[in-house]
């Protein structure tokens, strides 16, 4: 474990940087996460990331990576539940950079 600084907080993550407790996420750790990686967070991120945290709060596991662009088309729409779309907003992978933005734990397996 390594730690990250936020508002003058030393916050445990792993070896990825996701938070190694979720419960220590806000949403300037969020925007931290993201400036580190040269992306400012627009609406459109936020709205994904809102998705990956209520959904990881129902079933306490993240959704994995072949069911987070339909999970995503169910609620927030087609248009937002595709793969293209997710890819832009998060160019390092969107299921890997969206949990660790989330605050969430870093997925496992096979991962985009």
């Amino acid at each position: 474990m390594r730690t990250i600084t936020v508002a003058g907080k030393d916050l445990k993550v792993d070896y990825w940087g996701n938070l190694a407790n979720p419960s220590d996420w806000n949403d300037e750790i969020a925007k931290a996460m993201a400036k580190t990686d040269g992306i400012e967070l627009t609406p459109d991120h936020w709205e994904v990331i809102h998705f990956l945290r209520a959904y990881y709060e129902e079933y306490q596991s993240t959704p994995n990576a072949r069911m987070l662009p339909k999970a995503i088309a169910k609620k927030l729409g087609a248009g937002k539940g595709n793969l293209q779309y997710l890819w832009e907003l998060f160019p390092y992978g969107p299921f890997k950079q969206g949990c660790k933005y989330a605050g969430l734990p870093s997925p496992t397996g096979r991962i985009c």
